[in-house]
């Protein structure tokens, strides 16, 4: 569903060093180079991309020549995937604010009587503590077994998560850490939901889509809606299923248009001005620390820019999808960015709300190359970049995966023996060698930094 491919951004992009920036969106002309080459090189099948200024206006750019029977608009429909999280914080933000619950409360309250819910240290998972990314629940639980791996979510049951919640033990105090879960904004959904005795989409329907005007934007795709899908690509551009998620809903499973998203971060950047302004204002400020360049409110992300500049923001990803919608705090200027391919989009979106993020150059192809199990195991192990921060690498079956502190796990994939390459993200990592060929660290490679890691 998610992928929070801000993958050891703090540690990228730093302090900021508050460099003056005037507020003023790209042009299309600036906005087409950096859209029109991702797309005619093959790595992405389409992006349609919306900017909107201060004063509402609004231009959209979309570019997909081959990504469907007809061209891209601002009416093309995509899987907006985890940027339904952000959703889900602003219903959850309009009953509080209308004191049907309150961010203190126990999860446990909102579902059925005998409901087991984790517990630790006599403190028990509240809204706020799901909201924020900081509940203790890991990113999925473990009993999701997909019977279709390319439709993922369709058949995992209220049942199951049930059974999961009542045998689960939370690993380190609950608010302790940020650790993103799918999970834990899914229940959150599941338990509004369960409190305003309605489904998923129906809630989210009344308390935010009709507020704001948001006909384009629907779990269940009506007649029209599914004529102007965009239809889904994996990261090589192979055709990829759509997801339907049930249970988790709240995590990930809206669909939308590139012109529907404008209305929604424009409200979000001048919320005091909106139907929602008090409700969306309320899942925009800071409540816990991430890394020295991010933070989180109710859901949405907060990251410090290199010029100073506060960007809220939230992505997503399926599939054959990858999303990302964003506002810049200082200029009230946002950015919608949607693509039909599983390649991530944070980069562009972050670049455009402000030049001071640097975007990556069009990545050179990878191809992946089999290694031998034993081969692998010499890359097993902990890689510190800083006392703080660190990446694990570690190998299931024929993988290898490497998780950095405070993030998702991502599998990587060989290109040559001690070359890895990412998928979900253009960053590569080269391991070093003594003289003995014993593995003592590696390098990441992203967005033209080179960061070290010493092995421990």
């Amino acid at each position: 569903m998610s992928a929070l491919r801000a993958l050891l951004v703090g540690a990228l992009l730093g302090a900021p060093r508050f460099v003056p920036l005037a507020a003023q969106l790209p042009s299309d002309s600036a906005i087409r180079a950096i859209v029109k080459p991702r797309v005619d090189t093959g790595l992405f099948a389409g992006i349609a991309v919306g900017v909107v200024s201060r004063d509402n206006q609004r231009r959209v750019l979309a570019y997909g020549p081959n990504a469907g029977v007809q061209p891209f608009d601002g009416n093309t429909v995509f899987e907006i995937g985890s940027i339904t999280k952000t959703f889900t914080a602003a219903i959850l933000a309009d009953m509080v604010r209308k004191g049907e619950v309150s961010l203190a409360d126990p999860v446990a309250k909102l579902l059925p009587p005998g409901t087991v819910v984790p517990e630790r240290d006599g403190r028990q998972i509240t809204l706020l503590d799901l909201a924020t990314q900081s509940s203790g629940l890991p990113p999925m639980p473990d009993n999701f077994a997909p019977k279709d791996r390319e439709n993922p979510y369709a058949d995992y049951t209220v049942a199951q998560l049930y059974e999961f919640l009542g045998r689960y033990k939370l690993p380190r105090a609950i608010g302790e850490k940020y650790e993103y879960s799918n999970l834990g904004v899914g229940l959150l959904g599941h338990a509004l939901s369960v409190r305003a005795g309605m489904d998923y989409e129906a809630l989210v329907a009344q308390r935010v889509l009709k507020p704001l005007g948001m006909k384009d934007t629907r779990v269940a795709l009506d007649a029209s809606m599914k004529k102007r899908l965009a239809p889904g690509h994996s990261d090589n551009r192979t055709p990829a299923k759509n997801w339907d998620i049930a249970t988790l809903t709240g995590a990930g499973a809206l669909r939308s248009t590139v012109n529907d998203m404008l209305t929604y971060i424009r409200a979000n950047a001048d919320s005091a001005s909106s139907p929602l302004g008090p409700v969306l204002a309320m899942t925009h400020a800071e409540r816990h620390g991430i890394n020295a360049a991010m933070s989180i409110g109710l859901a949405w992300h907060r990251l410090k820019t290199p010029a100073g500049r506060t960007l809220v923001w939230h992505n997503g990803g399926t599939g054959g999808y990858r999303t990302f919608t964003g506002y810049n705090e200082a200029t009230g200027e946002g950015v919608v960015v949607l693509s039909n391919t599983a390649r991530g989009v944070d980069e562009i979106g972050w670049h455009l709300l402000d030049a001071s993020v640097p975007l990556p150059p069009i990545p050179k192809p990878h191809k992946e190359v089999p290694l031998p199990v034993e081969s692998l195991d010499r890359y097993v192990g902990t890689y510190a970049f800083t006392p703080a921060f660190a990446m694990a690498i570690t190998r299931e079956g024929a993988q290898l995966f490497a998780q950095a502190t405070a993030q998702p796990r991502f599998p990587v994939f060989a290109e040559a023996e001690g070359e890895f390459f990412f998928k979900v993200v253009d960053a590569q990592l080269s391991f070093t060698r003594d003289s003995t060929g014993t593995v003592t660290g590696l390098v990441l490679h992203q967005n033209g930094l080179h960061m070290p890691a010493k092995r421990k």
